[in-house]
């Protein structure tokens, strides 16, 4: 079993007397893929906003590499080797592709420039457009660019808030692969996702999460073949 590179314990999120997440614990191995699944306002983006520093939560403990990231501004948590690919991708969309991808390095001192021959490499199609504003490419090349400028940072740790989302069936394809081929590099990924079904054939791991609680843990492939999973997110019926 890998070692935890990420550790959250008893984790409680409030927003004035909502309580989001209620108490969850979770850890992520090192070089693997996990991914927390459950229907929208389940707490899922409020567990890896709290990660990253942007939400303050109320209770519990999250570690990274052993370090207790509580006390730690979202700044300071991005160089110890986080990064998170927010839901709706947030790109900046008067700036040209290369220069978004050079905002995701804004913390580093040294060259990038081999950082940006590997996305581009990564994604040949953020490399033809790389003089183009980011506003002018599709949803899915906007995702691509997302995931790409979270990379420059180097980080050890990738967590994306739902990245197929509003994309075309093909292009959820694409993603995942490249997901995969990030985490083949040494990335671990934290992953969000609505579409459960691509989630869990491409996690080593998985976790259930309804109404801030976590009530399901397994491998990707235990949860995929669990009747009460598959009932409540794998069914035919949308």
């Amino acid at each position: 079993m890998a070692e935890n590179l990420l550790e959250i314990k008893n984790l409680v999120v409030r927003y004035g007397g909502i309580e989001a997440v209620r108490g969850i614990s979770l850890d992520v191995p090192k070089g693997r893929i996990v991914t927390l699944i459950g229907s929208n306002g389940a707490g899922k983006s409020s567990t890896l906003r709290s990660v990253v520093g942007l939400v303050k939560p109320a209770g519990g403990s999250i570690t990274f590499k052993g370090e207790d990231l509580l006390k730690l501004p979202t700044e300071t948590i991005v160089t110890r080797g986080i990064t998170l690919v927010p839901e709706g991708r947030r790109v900046f969309v008067n700036l040209t592709v290369e220069e978004n991808l050079k905002m995701g390095a804004y913390m580093r001192k040294d060259d990038i420039s081999k950082d940006l021959d590997r996305v581009y490499t990564l994604f040949p199609r953020l490399k033809e457009r790389s003089w183009q504003p980011a506003g002018t490419l599709s949803g899915g090349e906007q995702q691509m660019l997302a995931i790409a400028r979270a990379l420059m940072s180097r980080p050890e740790l990738v967590m994306m808030d739902e990245p197929s989302l509003g994309l075309a069936p093909i292009i959820v394809q694409e993603v995942f692969e490249i997901i995969r081929e990030i985490n083949q590099e040494g990335t671990t990924i934290l992953l969000i996702e609505q579409n459960a079904n691509m989630a869990l054939q491409t996690a080593d791991y998985g976790a259930v999460m309804e109404t801030g609680k976590i009530t399901l843990t397994g491998t990707g492939a235990e949860l995929a073949a669990n009747e009460q999973v598959r009932e409540a997110y794998l069914g035919k019926a949308k």
